[in-house]
């Protein structure tokens, strides 16, 4: 079997050994549910609440400003839709960029069905949005404006507290999508100005299911989830000591190992390096050259399909930008809104790093890359001879 090379982070991240330590007395001790008041219930409530104030101060928000979600895509549908209908507008707008991960486009399209007009802010070619172009909506019918952080296919850094203020001077709320920078940059919702911010727990070495989302005080949102009331009746259903205790474990160990970003991206712009002194102008970056992610590498292999590329790389885990659909390519609808040239947006792959990468795994990658890419020219002009 060949090398397995991980490079596929900001798709899932392992659990990390501290994190499996934090969830163990969870799984045989503290059965009680955490809204029971008997010796059951304590030691889980006493769980949920130390995790939230983890989460709190990962994010310098306060401990009631935390709601536990099941992840990322919760958190966002929550915020979206909670500030859409506790606005009462139902005809207002709703702001997003054109980079947004479906977990955000797709509650702003629900709410297009009922009314809501939907306001998609373009971006540059290092897909980047400039918050001037959000002036003009700012009437009196935006509702909310939402905003990743980072983009999670080439790891672009929006202007999001820029774009909170111009919000905020409307009158109108803002959300942050923050499930990729968490963990990679600071994340401080007072600096970012942000109503709503949204985590993922599997970003950032917690277990899938589990996330977060910081709705600030005062801040107005209708409960996706009606029920009981749980969370401070933000969100309904019983909490789960266990994922809790792993989220508050995983922002403890974020907040440790911001500093080891400029290792990371050290590591990643020497993956770059290899790649460019190997393949020259048949490989370009994509997304922004400064204003991105420390840990993400987005490149396009002209002339080359991504997908082809890492099926000549059978060890290394790594995500691609376009899809064969049909038989035809569909290119991702980052790529398409930054305008990439299609012979550099069929071949992109991302390659995404983690804390555990080795300069000897990114060595190991780059050549993995650079194999495949000269064997899939030369199998080309094979055929065109």
């Amino acid at each position: 079997m060949s090398r397995r090379l991980y490079f596929d982070h900001n798709a899932s991240t392992p659990i990390a050994p501290e994190v499996r330590e934090a969830m163990e007395p969870f799984l045989t001790e503290a059965q009680g549910n955490p809204s029971s008041a008997h010796w059951a219930g304590r030691p889980a409530r006493e769980a949920v609440e130390d995790a939230r104030a983890r989460v709190a101060a990962f994010l310098n928000a306060e401990p009631d400003e935390i709601v536990l979600t099941s992840g990322g895509s919760e958190a966002n549908n929550t915020a979206i839709k909670g500030a859409w209908f506790a606005a009462g507008r139902p005809r207002g707008a709703v702001a997003i960029t054109a980079v947004e991960h479906p977990a955000t486009v797709e509650p702003a399209r629900f709410l297009e069905r009922l009314g809501a007009r939907v306001v998609v802010l373009p971006v540059d070619g290092t897909g980047r949005v400039d918050p001037g172009s959000l002036r003009p909506h700012c009437g009196d019918d935006l509702v909310i404006v939402s905003a990743m952080h980072a983009n999670n296919e080439v790891g672009t850094l929006q202007p999001v507290a820029e774009l909170a203020a111009l919000a905020r001077d409307a009158g109108a709320a803002s959300h942050c999508d923050a499930a990729q920078s968490a963990g990679k940059v600071p994340v401080d919702v007072r600096a970012l100005g942000v109503d709503f911010l949204s985590l993922a727990g599997h970003k950032l070495h917690a277990p899938k299911g589990v996330g977060a989302l910081f709705i600030r005080r005062g801040a107005a949102c209708e409960p996706l989830v009606h029920g009981a009331g749980h969370e401070g009746g933000r969100r309904a259903g019983t909490e789960s000591a266990l994922l809790a205790a792993a989220l508050g474990a995983a922002c403890d160990l974020a907040a440790r190992r911001l500093d080891d970003a400029a290792r990371v991206s050290g590591l990643r712009d020497g993956l770059w390096r290899r790649l460019t002194a190997a393949l020259g102008e048949d490989v370009v970056l994509l997304g922004h050259p400064a204003l991105r992610l420390p840990n993400t590498l987005c490149v396009g292999f002209v002339g080359c399909l991504g997908d082809e590329v890492l099926a000549r790389c059978p060890g290394l885990a790594a995500s691609t930008g376009a899809a064969c659909h049909g038989g035809g390519r569909t290119v991702s609808a980052t790529l398409a809104a930054m305008g990439v040239a299609p012979p550099a947006a069929h071949g992109a792959v991302r390659l995404s790093l983690g804390h555990d990468t080795t300069e000897d795994e990114t060595a190991a990658a780059a050549r993995l890359l650079t194999d495949a890419v000269r064997e899939l020219r030369g199998a080309a002009r094979a055929e065109g001879d």
